[in-house]
């Protein structure tokens, strides 16, 4: 009979040499990286379901001159990738930290693809600068290949399903240029269980910590932390008990801190919200300030906008889906309550987020909260919107869209300046014919290009709004998480408020600051941060735990 994946903590040891609280990407590649290293591993997850935020989102990690590159004819160096973060992160990051990050990225892809299940493809993706030195125009974005979780007993039901992201591949989405999948792919996939993006790439994980003989168990909360002569008590709760286990290193993992209106509302610039695991409440940012752990970075937000008219919910909890693609493809645009564009649409959904903390210096207000993603009767037959079919008149409309004959009425009904969306509009549809944006040049980068569509020329992201009825949904300000938190050094120890390390505390992933700084070199940023650092943590823990037991050993002698 095969071994549980899943185990209680009342069957576990009293003593560990590490236990992970969190069972996304950084938790599970601390834990990986340790438990190879030969030291004795358990995972805990607050949620009954495994996974967190990554299994929910599209698991690309974002690494430059890493070895797979070459599958797909790109080529990189480490003096390249050094040029193009220095220039994303504007002198924030010293020169030591980015090496530490070129290596570390470069190290992990290698681990990863070498001793664990996980199956990374390069995407035929450019970075989100182009015209920065050291750009590459593929390679550094890694999308995971379908993944079967049938392959270990329970692996199905134990991990977290996706918010709204289809069963295709982050390849296979690019090239659909904003149709919809076809729905017999999906349909077999579903049936077959096959998991893909983040969900892919958690359960190519989780089975790898299966083999690694890893202890996990789910629904099981991090209550307390307390640092002792031996190590660090954690006070493990779960539905049916409460235990404390012992452990030499522990390390945080358990997400961001986008789901608890307390802390957003006193560290974040603007209102947010949130599309990742709604488990993400803060709790190892809590046990880490318990214990007097430094934070930093803590108004960063790894942003997208975000589209929520449809109506979606996610554990319970309202939710919504990135608009990003919707408001890059041509026949749209995204204007403020005065009717004006106040970016370009197809920018990067990171930078695009960051308008959302524009203040009107008049009215001392957001100047671009509440904005609206305006579209045409073209769009909506051609492209899918929230996920919603395409459709040719008003009466299959969902009730979901704000839906008028003309520009004006349309701007009555969104209580926007009509006179400023009228103007708006006809200065939109003259630059659209004539391909060229002449206020946000938007389609005028090989990025922006990216997610339009190719056979519309000669702008693969402009076309003019003029086939009534015109619909339109408002667009927040959204996070994929939050990207600020504990303080660490380059190993992922935590500090504290003296910058000295803790002794044995280490984090990663979003409860720890984002190793960007803000910056958001190319999409996968988010999950390179948290596996670049996880692995790091896991070779720091390794080596510590190869020291421990060479002098152990030294002393029996």
């Amino acid at each position: 009979m095969s071994k549980p994946l899943l185990c209680s903590v009342a069957d576990w040891p009293e003593e560990l040499d590490v236990l992970v609280l969190g069972s996304g990407c950084a938790g599970m590649t601390a834990a990986l990286v340790a438990a190879d290293g030969g030291a004795l591993v358990g995972v805990v997850e607050k949620h009954d379901k495994l996974g967190g935020t990554t299994a929910a989102g599209g698991g690309v990690m974002w690494a430059p001159n890493n070895h797979l590159m070459g599958q797909r004819g790109f080529t990189d160096s480490e003096e390249a990738a050094a040029e193009y973060i220095r220039a994303a992160t504007k002198g924030k990051l010293s020169d030591e930290e980015i090496a530490w990050y070129i290596k570390n990225a470069a190290e992990a892809v290698l681990f990863l693809d070498e001793k664990t299940r996980v199956d990374y493809a390069p995407l035929n993706r450019p970075d989100y600068h182009r015209e920065w030195p050291g750009s590459t125009e593929g390679g550094r974005g890694l999308d995971h290949k379908p993944f079967d979780p049938s392959v270990v007993p329970g692996l199905v039901e134990a991990v977290r399903q996706p918010t709204y992201l289809p069963l295709i591949t982050m390849d296979e989405r690019d090239h659909l240029h904003g149709a919809a999948p076809d729905p017999q792919l999906l349909k077999d996939r579903a049936n077959q269980g096959v998991r893909t993006m983040g969900g892919a790439l958690s359960s190519a994980m989780i089975a790898s910590a299966w083999d690694a003989g890893i202890r996990i168990a789910a629904g099981t909360a991090a209550s307390s932390l307390q640092r002792t002569e031996s190590g660090w008590e954690v006070l493990l709760i779960d539905a049916s008990l409460q235990r404390t286990i012992t452990a030499k290193h522990v390390v945080i993992a358990s997400g961001g801190f986008e789901w608890s209106k307390e802390l957003t509302s006193t560290l974040l610039k603007f209102p947010i919200t949130p599309i990742s695991a709604p488990s993400n409440t803060g709790d190892g940012l809590k046990l880490g300030i318990g214990v007097g752990a430094a934070f930093t970075e803590t108004t960063d937000i790894w942003g997208v906008p975000v589209i929520t008219a449809h109506g979606a919910e996610y554990d319970g909890q309202q939710s919504g889906r990135m608009g990003n693609v919707e408001a890059t493809l041509p026949g749209s645009i995204v204007v403020n309550k005065l009717g004006k564009r106040f970016v370009n649409e197809a920018l990067n959904y990171h930078d695009f987020s960051r308008v959302f903390a524009n203040i009107d210096p008049e009215e001392s207000v957001f100047a671009n909260i509440p904005a609206y993603l305006v579209m045409d009767s073209s769009f909506t037959s051609k492209y899918p919107v929230a996920g919603n079919p395409t459709f040719t008149s008003g009466a299959e409309a969902p009730a979901w869209m704000v839906q008028a004959d003309t520009v004006e009425e349309l701007a009555g009904k969104l209580g926007v300046d009509a006179a400023g969306l009228l103007r708006t509009v006809s200065r939109f549809n003259d630059d659209a014919r004539t391909g060229v944006d002449s206020e946000f040049s938007r389609g005028a980068t090989e990025q922006d290009r990216h997610l339009g569509d190719p056979a519309n020329t000669p702008n693969p992201c402009l076309a003019p709004l003029e086939s009534g009825p015109f619909y339109a949904i408002e667009l927040h300000p959204g996070v994929l998480g939050t990207a600020g938190g504990l303080q660490t050094d380059l190993d992922g120890e935590v500090l504290g408020w003296d910058g000295l390390p803790l002794g044995g505390l280490y984090a990663a992933g979003n409860c720890s600051a984002t190793v960007f700084k803000d910056a958001y070199p190319g999409g996968g940023a988010t999950i390179g941060s948290a596996i670049t650092r996880a692995y790091a943590v896991g070779k720091h823990i390794s080596q510590s735990f190869q020291m421990e037991t060479t002098e152990a050993l030294s002393l029996t002698h």
